[in-house]
């Protein structure tokens, strides 16, 4: 059997499968983003439909968010979910390692 190369990570696994770099930052962020409310659901230790409660949403949204349907949500409406449990977002704009 041959062996693939393997290629350093550009630290974008988006990028590094072929999309666009637009889209592969827009891809990166959501995911950051959707990871956050798993992760702070998890720490509440919430159920899906407590969750969907205290973030004004309907259960299957909360489950969109833990089966990583990434395609249904905006990094607007991620952000607007977490802000809305008292969390803050912060961004930080800098040069593309070279």
């Amino acid at each position: 059997m041959k062996k693939e190369p393997i290629h350093r990570s550009s630290g974008n696994v988006f990028a590094d499968l072929g999309f666009a770099a637009e889209e592969a930052e827009n891809l990166r962020v959501r995911t950051e983003l959707m990871i956050a409310l798993k992760s702070y659901i998890k720490a509440q230790r919430w159920t899906q439909q407590e969750a969907a409660r205290h973030f004004g949403v309907a259960q299957p949204r909360i489950s969109e968010i833990f089966q990583g349907k990434i395609g249904l949500f905006t990094v607007d409406k991620l952000i607007k979910l977490l802000a809305h449990v008292g969390q803050q977002v912060s961004v930080k704009v800098s040069d593309k390692a070279a």
